[in-house]
């Protein structure tokens, strides 16, 4: 299997998984302030979100390289 496939490969099941899951979410700490040996902190959630047209690019960038990679193999 050449690398072209496996990109495609790869790409299609991003884009799979980007449609499913549609965004993710991950805790950022902050630090605010610090006085001498105490310290004040803040976690803040931020949502990050797949948009739909990358999803469905990535998906048929995939599935070309897979037929170009398929007849140049």
């Amino acid at each position: 299997m050449n690398p072209i496939r496996i990109v495609g490969i790869v790409l299609i099941v991003a884009g799979i998984a980007g449609i499913g899951i549609g965004g993710f979410s991950f805790t950022r700490e902050t630090h605010q302030a610090k006085l001498g040996p105490v310290e004040l902190s803040v976690k803040e959630k931020e949502n990050v979100d797949i948009p739909m047209w990358a999803s469905v690019a990535a998906i048929v960038v995939g599935g070309v390289l897979l037929v170009v990679g398929g007849k140049r193999g």
